[in-house]
């Protein structure tokens, strides 16, 4: 964590400028045109903006004005190359930025915005997956992992584990430290995502695990030397388990009888019809065979319409104990895992990010620190999303995220602001909201 509490965007920038500043510089010579503060600084500011072509921009506007946005809204000196940034970047492994993500998620519990997100005793759910976010039949590195196609041909791609903060009825996930999905020294196999969920326990548990977290992940994570480690690096579980996936545990639970099998029954109005929620619960039944099985707790919901038809299904097992009064709540952070897909891999991928689009793929670690960057663009909109009103007030006045990017490209191409507030307040001023609401 950052020693001190960063509590403004301007702060968190200059916090990402000290950090930039700071990365390794393999130049030899007097090839120091560009500090790798403006060259890390370069490339965040393209995520953050979300426009590919930012700093083209920039340099018409510095070369017309003297001045650009990349100096007064991102506090660059000078506005490298494209070509230059890919190229210093390379060799800089992502690590180096998680000091970043830590000041923004501290900033938040400081301001008592991680409240809201907590359920289960006052727990954070922080849920796991895995995406790709680079793939293709010819560029490869030796951080790539491999898929080889019956055909013959191969496809390289970059992948990683991407850990974010949830909660059921909240529309936005936080990110956290990602960890990639990268060829091990001494590993005669391919890395995987287990492995790498793996390695992010024994690196971060002492960052995320006071925070009370209880991790979430489907039916891959959900088997014994993966749950006693997360137990072990001091964090709850709960998992999506599956009867195919296992069958010990299944057929354990379809023998118990009250009060051994609790059962919880509830109707829930969805638009004009009620829904049906029934809950089996069981504590203690083993996860897999033997006597040394993990014992865990399972539930499993069903859902039916009006019409008796079966619209969901699905069960989860955990360490916390299952009682009739805590089912409900257990099953709804079970189901808040599918937001790291829709709320942060989807919205990386297909809202303006461009998580999968090759940025810059280097023969070191050029991809992964790109992704990083691109993460930690989200993850400072969400910041500001919480903190900063103005933003806030403009992002709820425009019809999309979309639209409001758009807008954001259009007005620092064109126009000059000398600041980030100054920005903010053009904009609410076009819109005629926060001061400038007309009134009634």
């Amino acid at each position: 964590m950052s020693a001190k509490i960063l509590k403004t965007w301007d702060e968190h920038l200059q916090h990402l400028r000290q950090v930039l500043g700071q990365l390794p510089d393999c130049r030899t010579g007097d090839n120091t045109t560009y500090s790798m503060a403006d060259i890390g600084l370069g490339a965040f500011s393209v995520f953050f903006t979300q426009c590919p072509s930012f700093l083209a921009h920039q340099k018409t506007m510095q070369q017309a004005q003297g001045q650009s946005n990349a100096q007064s809204l991102f506090h660059l000196d000078q506005i490298p190359s494209d070509n230059h940034i890919r190229q210093m970047l390379d060799p800089v492994p992502p690590e180096v930025l998680f000091g970043c993500y830590d000041a923004a998620l501290e900033s938040l519990r400081q301001a008592g915005q991680l409240e809201s997100w907590r359920t289960l005793q006052d727990s954070l759910l922080i849920a796991l997956d895995g995406t790709w976010y680079y793939s293709s039949q010819k560029i490869h590195c030796p951080n790539c992992s491999c898929l080889e196609h019956q055909s013959g041909e191969k496809t390289y791609y970059h992948s990683a584990v991407t850990p974010v903060i949830v909660a059921p009825g909240h529309p936005q996930a936080l990110p956290l430290r990602p960890q990639f999905i990268t060829p091990q020294d001494g590993h005669t196999k391919q890395d995987c995502e287990i492995a790498a969920a793996k390695r992010w326990l024994e690196k971060n548990s002492a960052q995320y695990a006071p925070l009370k977290a209880t991790l979430l992940g489907d039916d891959l994570y959900c088997h014994q030397p993966f749950c006693r480690r997360t137990l072990l690096h001091g964090f709850d579980f709960l998992f999506v388990c599956k009867p195919e996936s296992h069958p010990t545990l299944y057929n354990w639970v379809n023998l118990l009888q009250r009060p051994h099998l609790g059962t919880v029954k509830a109707r829930v109005k969805v638009g004009a019809h009620f829904h049906t929620y029934a809950y089996r619960y069981a504590n203690g039944v083993p996860l897999a065979e033997g006597q040394d099985a993990l014992k865990v707790n399972w539930c499993e919901v069903t859902v039916t319409d009006h019409k008796d038809q079966v619209i969901y299904r699905n069960g989860f097992v955990t360490n916390l104990k299952i009682t009739d009064p805590n089912v409900a709540a257990l099953v709804a952070a079970g189901r808040a895992r599918w937001k790291i897909e829709n709320e942060n891999n989807n919205t990386l991928k297909t809202k303006g990010y461009h998580l999968e689009h090759n940025f810059g793929h280097g023969k070191q670690y050029l991809s992964s620190l790109l992704a990083t960057l691109n993460i930690l663009a989200f993850l400072y909109h969400s910041f500001l999303s919480f903190t900063d009103e103005s933003y806030r007030l403009i992002r709820a006045a425009l019809p999309s995220r979309k639209t409001f990017f758009d807008d954001l490209r259009a007005l620092t191409r064109y126009l000059l602001f000398p600041n980030w507030a100054a920005l903010m307040d053009f904009m609410m001023r076009g819109l005629e909201i926060g001061p400038y609401a007309k009134s009634p």
